[in-house]
């Protein structure tokens, strides 16, 4: 596991923000004199590495974890969270978007998928094979929107920044001015592009255009660590935005239509 610090001071506010090499993407936990931060809900088999790192290494009692936030409902997003507020007494902060994303039948099929998928990242990383279990039903304790400061952290505002799902959230810290996209954007051989899947294309340039807008110091990724994307790679990415729905429900049908020689229509969102 590698841990890396940045240590931030400002204004009567210092904070650590650690990073941990989590089971297929990077914890972050934020690090201040009385309460820990949790950037992300992390996934379930996050969970023992994120204790030993506060109590051994951190030396500070498990409970020092104050808050969580769920970016997204994703299992590397929001699967330890439920969790952790049992072993901890945390809260769990997210969007404030009515109902939850993985509704009914079809939310079901999809949470079963989005599991599947993230076994099959975790043996494409050569992880061993963890309980990544969760429910597909969130219990939040707050309900963030666009611009609210985090409960208890002001130090760190909640951005909407949606498209990947209907209820992405992104978290900027103002003092250092570094923004926590969790999977707006991915880094892959060397290059930024959109996550998969992309649901709403529409809010998701708008998302991109709101983050770089705010011409951050640096940008954090759930996959790809800190970066600081030049002005070039930050319009590859907005080139390659999606104009319309990539999901996995479009992905089946495409590869069914071209195997049965079927066109395709283009449907906007």
């Amino acid at each position: 596991m590698f841990n890396s610090t940045i240590i931030i001071t400002c204004a009567c506010i210092s904070m650590k923000l650690h990073k941990l090499d989590g089971y297929i993407q990077t914890v972050y936990l934020a690090e201040y004199k009385n309460k820990l931060l949790l950037l992300d809900g992390c996934s379930r088999a996050d969970i023992p590495v994120l204790k030993r790192f506060i109590t051994n290494t951190l030396q500070r009692p498990f409970n020092d974890l104050s808050l969580v936030i769920v970016t997204h409902m994703h299992p590397d997003h929001a699967g330890a969270a439920h969790k952790l507020r049992i072993l901890t007494g945390c809260k769990i902060a997210a969007a404030d978007v009515q109902g939850h994303w993985y509704n009914g039948f079809e939310g079901t099929l999809m949470h079963l998928t989005d599991l599947l998928l993230a076994k099959w990242v975790a043996k494409r990383m050569k992880k061993p094979r963890r309980n990544i279990w969760y429910s597909r039903k969130l219990n939040a304790d707050y309900k963030l929107n666009d611009g609210d400061t985090l409960p208890n952290f002001p130090d760190w505002i909640a951005l909407a920044t949606q498209g990947h799902t209907d209820r992405d959230l992104s978290l900027h810290h103002l003092p250092s001015n570094r923004i926590y996209v969790a999977d707006l954007m991915v880094k892959v051989k060397g290059r930024y592009i959109p996550p998969f899947p992309v649901f709403y294309p529409n809010r998701y340039r708008e998302s991109l255009h709101k983050i770089i807008n705010l011409k951050p110091e640096s940008i954090i990724l759930a996959h790809g660590g800190e970066v600081s994307p030049s002005e070039k790679e930050l319009q590859y990415l907005l080139k390659k935005a999606p104009t319309i729905p990539k999901t996995h429900w479009r992905a089946v049908k495409s590869k069914l239509k071209e195997a049965l020689k079927i066109p395709s229509l283009c449907v906007k969102e």
